[in-house]
């Protein structure tokens, strides 16, 4: 997706600002192929009408206001009906980090200021840092409405599309809790202490694409296929036990020693 050009307004300020999509899908590809002869699988868009296979270019937007009636909306009508708030992101207020659940992040942007904006920009993102806040705003992506927040992030700032409250699916019910003794929840404790350790994103990798990747050159190159060696996982029945066990792995190996320096007879 090309980098979107849009307007962050809060107040009378209006700072000029380019959207660039912060990730990526990585994942291998795959395609459908029939068994038989092992070519593609292909989905044509055909008019229930005609018969005939249609073009993307000759596809339109419809609206089904009766059973099998519909009324065309075309994309400039779509985009003449916003009021230039909803084409801007318009901040409503601003909020504590803390005040957003985990589970209302949707898809992320970077946000770069735009010529003329430098200013104001950077005025926002030192506000928003020394501050401690996020600034929560509204804009129409496509046909619908977006809640956003708008975060510092380094030297720019980031912004994060939200679900509505209604998008939000309930928890399921959860489960009955049990009774759980003191030194269990001491072991418990101990355990999530043990492998406490800085977050930092440049360690993890998708290890199963990489598995998946030798797979795929092993199979191009004529290599048969061998499965991998199961390291089952211990069965420990006693949760006290397991605790234990888990946080005598989780200690850091000890470093070797290096060797004393050997003294040298003075000349």
């Amino acid at each position: 997706m090309p980098a979107q050009k849009t307007v962050l307004s809060f107040g009378l300020v209006a700072i000029p600002v380019t959207l660039h999509v912060a990730a990526q899908e990585t994942d291998v590809g795959f395609h459908q192929l029939h068994r038989d002869d092992q070519r593609r699988i292909r989905y044509k868009k055909v008019c229930e009408g005609c018969g005939k296979e249609v073009k993307q270019a000759d596809i339109v937007k419809g609206y089904e206001f009766e059973k099998d009636r519909h009324v065309v909306v075309t994309d400039e009508e779509l985009e003449a009906i916003k009021t230039e708030k909803e084409k801007a992101i318009q901040i409503l207020h601003f909020v504590e980090p803390g005040e957003i659940a985990s589970i209302s992040y949707a898809r992320a942007y970077y946000a770069l200021p735009g010529p003329g904006g430098e200013k104001a920009f950077e005025l926002l993102r030192r506000a928003l840092v020394e501050e401690g806040k996020i600034a929560i705003g509204r804009t129409v992506l496509g046909a619908k409405e977006a809640l956003m927040a708008v975060l510092p992030h380094g030297d720019i700032l980031a912004v994060q599309s939200l679900f509505f409250a209604d998008e939000i699916k309930g928890p399921p019910r959860p489960p009955v809790a049990p009774a759980v003794a003191p030194q269990e929840l001491a072991m418990a404790r101990k355990l999530v202490q043990s492998m406490d350790t800085p977050f930092d994103p440049a360690e993890y990798r998708d290890e199963y694409q990489a598995k998946l990747r030798r797979l795929l050159e092993g199979k191009i190159s004529g290599e048969d296929f061998a499965a991998p060696v199961k390291s089952g996982q211990v069965n420990v029945s006693d949760l006290m036990e397991a605790f234990r066990q888990s946080i005598e792995q989780a200690k850091p190996a000890a470093k070797p020693k290096k060797p004393a320096a050997k003294k040298t007879a003075k000349s």
